[in-house]
């Protein structure tokens, strides 16, 4: 069956050959580089631009140009990692990757050269909208630009198989991302939106920790220290509990300091969800399916929380945001 935009865009569609070969190379495209979680990285272009408006140099054609960009360093991450694991034989005998989604090498929707091709092509686009914004801005768009690039290339390998991939990505999605996008647009960023990134960019660990601790097992049996499995099971699943804690009474804080406007308090509407969310990980990750979660996402488990709750906080956040730049 052709999925739809919808469901390549908020989900990862699990596809069979023949499905694969009367899409759309567009459509193949944003299957391969797994563009449900693109939302993240919109989140932290969007909230950075959003804090940057108030100045009087905001630029928009290079915030319509960092928020692409982003979103394609994103995709050949996505791209490179598929391909790594694949030449380290990470994914192959049924890994948890190819369970919930199709692995575009182990599944055999393309081969190597043509993995290649797409990263090549997604990652040269990025790469020429970045240089195009340190044309237009300064030097500092280029080490930022350099620092990007670097995670890129290296969170797969060796960063995630040494307990750093979480940290990383904190990095990345929040200061280096959001900062990052308000320096691009406004040549300025201030201690408010390096603290407002430092938030948010925990949501996107949360996620990951998530992930993490679903696969925690077969990551372990390949010798891949992420930091659940350094943790252990049941400190991961806690210190996800403690992130969200931390999301909540540090933009409170921020607030009551000064560093933050009043309505990105907004965030408070998602703790009912975050309550709900919590369940799960107040207990051992269950063996199979339990039979409650929807059909077709096991064998995510863990992560499908962390990112309903992610995607509600980091909304409200971007909402807040919004209505800060009108009060």
């Amino acid at each position: 069956m052709n999925p739809s935009w919808k469901e390549i865009l908020t989900r990862i569609p699990r596809i069979e050959q023949t499905d694969w070969q009367a899409m759309s190379l567009l459509k193949r495209w944003f299957i391969a580089s797994r563009s449900a979680v693109f939302i993240m990285t919109l989140f932290s272009a969007l909230i950075g631009l959003l804090l940057a408006v108030p100045a009087a140099t905001f630029d928009w054609l290079n915030a319509v140009l960092v928020t692409i960009g982003l979103v394609l360093a994103h995709a050949t991450n996505n791209l490179i990692n598929d391909w790594t694991d694949y030449r380290k034989g990470v994914d192959r005998d049924n890994y948890f990757r190819t369970q919930y989604g199709p692995q575009p090498l182990e599944a055999g929707l393309l081969s190597e050269p043509a993995l290649m091709r797409y990263i090549a092509l997604t990652g040269g686009l990025a790469i020429l909208i970045g240089l195009v914004l340190v044309w237009r801005t300064d030097a500092n768009t280029l080490f930022l630009m350099l620092i990007g690039a670097f995670f890129v290339v290296f969170y797969t390998w060796p960063l995630k198989y040494i307990g750093l991939g979480e940290p990383a990505v904190w990095l990345v999605w929040g200061p280096l991302m959001v900062c990052g996008t308000a320096y691009v647009v406004s040549s300025e960023w201030s201690a408010s939106i390096f603290w407002i990134s430092v938030i948010y960019g925990l949501g996107p660990v949360t996620v990951l920790f998530g992930k993490h601790t679903d696969k925690l097992e077969e990551d372990r049996s390949k010798s891949i220290r992420t930091l659940p499995v350094i943790l252990g099971e049941a400190m991961a699943r806690f210190s996800v509990l403690m992130i969200w804690q931390v999301q909540y009474l540090g933009l409170s804080i921020l607030v009551l300091l000064g560093l933050a406007p009043w309505p990105l308090l907004l965030v408070w509407l998602a703790l009912p969800k975050a309550l709900r969310c919590s369940r799960p990980f107040l207990q051992p990750r269950p063996s199979q399916a339990p039979d409650d979660l929807p059909e077709g996402i096991w064998p995510l488990y863990l992560v499908t929380y962390a990112f309903d709750h992610n995607r509600l906080f980091s909304g409200l956040l971007f909402l807040g945001v919004i209505i800060s730049l009108w009060v």
